[in-house]
């Protein structure tokens, strides 16, 4: 304080700090507040709780040493009338600023627009690590794996908490009365048919199987109707599979059946993201679920429909996380 009156000679300059008598802080707030100081000279008593409109300008002192919240906060303690702020953080000369320092130092001037409260909190996790939930741990490993996977991670545990997992199913078995099939007049050599055969089986993204269309309409020719319905088999299979769904068949000349070790809250999860008026074609018992009429279609109609339908419900799974 003393340095301060003698480099702003004539300024009234205040004192506050959280050992003052709460009488004495009270009056030295209210006084600043009535614009009988120009300056007040603080800790981060003020980091939450006293706004003072009139004040356009916060010196920090010592940024690097603050968390990412507290200088948001008090970043907030300045602009809070329509007037234009300024928030000057310092650091010493020549100091060396650790890399999580120069993050947050970072971030505190990328987020300014008024409600970035949630993405500095992001930030923050990211930068420092999130910790554990329950237990005196309060530092992650987000070093170790990365914020986006660690995110994932996290969100797959909550999900098998609530029953809301999405089960892993090693195959999916496809049971239409559909001809799916490749000819020996499209490809005929029986060597070229097994690698067609084995190409599509191993494909694990409908990316893949158009393009091993794309390169057998280069070799052979248009699809024959017969293999196109493979081909659309094979992309409701990846589909299904994703979804954690076993097998499709039909119970009786009514209804198709989806077999599933899903819990309920995660076929709740899925089926949200359907129209409402199509919930109700849908019976879910464990281990299976009724897809109600759909047997009364053509084979290249249920084809078509549940192809439609769980890519609805697909979209409702988030993108996996690449590791690199």
């Amino acid at each position: 304080a003393t340095k301060l009156r003698e480099m702003v000679t004539g300024a009234r300059i205040a004192i506050a700090h959280g050992q003052m008598d709460p009488s004495e802080l009270e009056a030295t707030m209210l006084a600043f507040s009535n614009n009988e100081a120009d300056i007040l000279i603080c800790t981060t008593i003020i980091e939450s709780g006293l706004d003072i409109p009139r004040v356009n300008t916060i010196l920090i002192e010592d940024a690097h040493k603050f968390g990412l919240s507290q200088l948001y906060q008090l970043r907030g303690r300045v602009g809070r009338a329509g007037v234009q702020a300024y928030a000057w953080l310092f650091w010493r000369p020549n100091m060396q600023l650790s890399e999580p320092a120069r993050q947050r130092l970072r971030a505190i001037q990328e987020f300014t627009e008024l409600g970035s409260g949630y993405q500095l909190a992001m930030r923050d996790m990211e930068i420092r690590g999130i910790g554990n939930l329950l237990g005196a741990e309060q530092s992650g490993q987000m070093d170790v794996i990365g914020f986006d996977l660690y995110m994932e991670m996290l969100q797959e545990s909550i999900q098998e908490i609530r029953g809301q997992e999405i089960p892993k199913v090693d195959d999916t078995q496809i049971d239409l009365k559909l001809t799916a099939f490749i000819p020996s007049n499209y490809i005929p050599d029986p060597d070229q048919k097994m690698s067609a055969y084995r190409a599509i089986a191993t494909a694990t993204s409908r990316l893949e199987l158009h393009q091993i269309v794309a390169e057998w309409r280069d070799r052979f020719g248009e699809l024959p109707t017969a293999t196109e319905q493979l081909i659309r088999i094979m992309e409701l299979k990846q589909i299904a599979k994703q979804l954690g769904i076993s097998r499709i068949k039909p119970e009786d000349k009514q209804n198709l059946l989806l077999e599933t070790p899903m819990e309920e809250p995660a076929w709740n999860l899925l089926k949200e993201n359907l129209p409402p008026h199509l919930h109700s074609r849908f019976i879910y018992t464990p281990g299976k679920i009724l897809a109600r009429g759909l047997g009364m279609l053509q084979p290249i109609q249920q084809l078509d429909t549940l192809m439609d339908w769980l890519s609805k419900m697909q979209e409702a799974i988030p993108e996996p996380v690449g590791v690199f």
